[in-house]
């Protein structure tokens, strides 16, 4: 367990919670993913480790890229924000569903090439308030506010955060 401390610059205790729950999540990622394939159980269950496994290898392929371009204080941290990055994206979702039906428009009585564009302006929308919400609520209020300026200003937004 110290090995694992010293590697991800875990100080206290407390800070095991990012990599549990990141474990948590990938092998959540992987059973709805083997679902997918299969309504057999023990293959759902063979097929969730396998690809829980295979998401564990690229997400720390992507830790070793990013931890030198994003400025963290911490290994851990990393976690930190990865897990708010996948919160983020799910709940744009569930804001945006809803918002749409809200507003009337359906698959039904518009173009559908308008409504998927229509659907993903909505949730950039939401996305952008999200993250930084949810950045904020993680401890990394600087990191994603930085992460959203940088994001309006490749959008062509720059006067916004200038």
């Amino acid at each position: 367990m110290e090995k694992f401390k010293k590697r991800w610059d875990i100080q206290h205790n407390w800070q095991l919670i990012f990599p549990v729950l990141g474990v948590i999540g990938l092998l959540y990622s992987g059973f709805k993913l083997a679902k997918l394939f299969t309504t057999n159980n023990l293959i759902i269950v063979l097929l969730t480790i396998a690809i829980a496994f295979i998401l564990l290898k690229v997400t720390l392929f992507l830790f070793k890229k990013l931890e030198t371009k994003w400025k963290v204080t911490y290994k851990w941290e990393m976690i930190r924000i990865f897990i708010v990055f996948a919160v983020t994206g799910s709940s744009s979702l569930f804001v945006g569903r809803p918002l749409i039906k809200w507003l009337g428009i359906t698959k039904e009585n518009l173009n559908i090439t308008l409504y998927w564009i229509l659907y993903v302006i909505i949730g950039l929308v939401f996305y952008q308030i999200l993250l930084v919400f949810f950045g904020w609520l993680a401890g990394q209020h600087k990191f994603f506010w930085e992460f959203e300026k940088k994001m309006l200003r490749r959008f062509g937004l720059g006067k916004l955060v200038d």
